[in-house]
């Protein structure tokens, strides 16, 4: 007997998994499903946030994900290191899996093999058809020419050590290590008094770093602390995308009015690559709008994702000064000049919240790249399908 959903969610990870969280707060009467491939939920992550990257009540409704808290974290560049205050948060992957089935129980379905998916269905692997009202693809950024991207690559190992560490805050970026053809900095997260997350991060042209590298890295990294590492707890990598440019109504005549989430909606920070507070905003705003069709659906996650776009244009701009001005291993002046700004500023540019004149202060004065380089990428404003940086 065929079986109808409300809505299924194709992809267990973040976006999909607070909509899916929102919508159960929010209509426990809906007939959800959330399909994914592999043995558990959420995957290998640890997702990061800034407190007033969220209003106050989004972080009401995301607190029992919260699996780490901080009142202030600390940058370090080669000339300078400051603290900066404010609340920063962190949902590890473990703890956000765990919410998920404990809401979703049997209506999340793991090993979930899928080999297609349209607006109203889904086809899985094994040959079934599930049906539903409307299908969300939260499955992560597809292959397109019409983004123009750089990317923040990383490998990140959770240890567990043989003695305190000492750290009271984490160290968002210590650009004092050699800078290894691109900006690289180690991101720290103190966990526990003896359990840390070290991250070798790196901003470069292409996705993929060399794991064996990066773990080298990170042990010579943690030595130079004298942070004596006992038990690796896991290790996660990743590769956020970061956008220089692209074609906006090619990105979405490319998705064929599939209702979409997360990076393959395109909701993501252009330039640090954090996704939870843009992730929270589509599932409130789906929350607000659902039940409907997935023609309507489609219509509004494009229409928040085009809003979210025009929003990020000086970001964009930004990242081409970033990754086009300069060469590669002075990329870190850059990031240096702009963690001496006001921490007001670097709160706004966080949440994506930029005035007309904290815009103008981060341009003014002589910039941290060759002049006549800065201006070229930051007058390149147009763009071609498979344009090559």
């Amino acid at each position: 007997m065929r079986e109808d959903y409300d809505l299924i969610l194709v992809g267990a990870g973040l976006a999909n998994g607070l909509i899916a969280l929102r919508l159960r707060q929010l209509q426990p009467h809906l007939r959800l499903l959330m399909l994914e491939s592999q043995s558990q939920p959420a995957g290998n992550h640890t997702w990061s946030f800034h407190q007033d990257d969220l209003t106050t009540q989004q972080m009401q409704w995301l607190h029992p994900l919260i699996s780490h808290r901080w009142p202030g974290y600390q940058v370090r560049f080669p000339s300078f290191r400051r603290n900066v205050s404010g609340d920063y948060c962190s949902v590890a992957s473990a703890d956000f899996a765990r919410q998920l089935y404990s809401t979703l129980g049997d209506t999340l379905w793991t090993e979930a093999l899928v080999s297609e998916v349209r607006p109203t269905h889904v086809t899985l692997a094994d040959g079934r058809v599930l049906h539903a009202t409307a299908v969300i693809d939260g499955r992560g950024l597809q292959p397109t020419p019409h983004l123009q991207l750089g990317y923040q690559s990383f490998v990140g190992q959770e240890w567990h050590l043989t003695k305190p560490h000492g750290l009271s805050q984490p160290i968002l970026m210590d650009a004092t290590v050699d800078q290894q053809q691109g900006y690289r900095f180690v991101y720290t997260l103190p966990l526990s008094v003896d359990r840390l997350l070290i991250e070798d991060t790196h901003y470069i042209n292409q996705p993929t770093l060399d794991d064996r590298i990066a773990r080298q890295n990170i042990a010579d990294y943690a030595q130079k602390r004298h942070w004596s590492l006992g038990r690796l707890l896991r290790e996660e990598r990743g590769a956020l995308p970061i956008t220089l440019n692209g074609d906006i109504d090619g990105f979405w005549q490319q998705q064929h009015d599939q209702p979409c989430s997360g990076l393959r909606a395109g909701l993501f920070h252009a330039t640090t690559g954090y996704s939870l507070p843009t992730a929270v905003t589509l599932a409130d705003s789906i929350a607000a709008i659902f039940p409907c069709d997935a023609a309507r659906l489609s219509q509004h996650i494009e229409s928040v994702a085009r809003a979210h776009w025009q929003t990020q244009r000086f970001f964009r701009l930004l990242n081409r000064m970033l990754f086009l001005a300069g060469h590669p291993d002075q990329r870190w002046r850059v990031m240096q000049r702009f963690y001496r700004l006001d921490a007001g500023l670097i709160s706004r540019f966080y949440a994506g919240q930029l005035r007309l004149r904290d815009k103008a202060r981060i341009l003014c004065g002589k910039p941290p790249v060759p002049i006549g380089e800065a201006v070229r990428a930051l007058l390149m404003t147009s763009f071609k399908p498979g344009t090559k940086e």
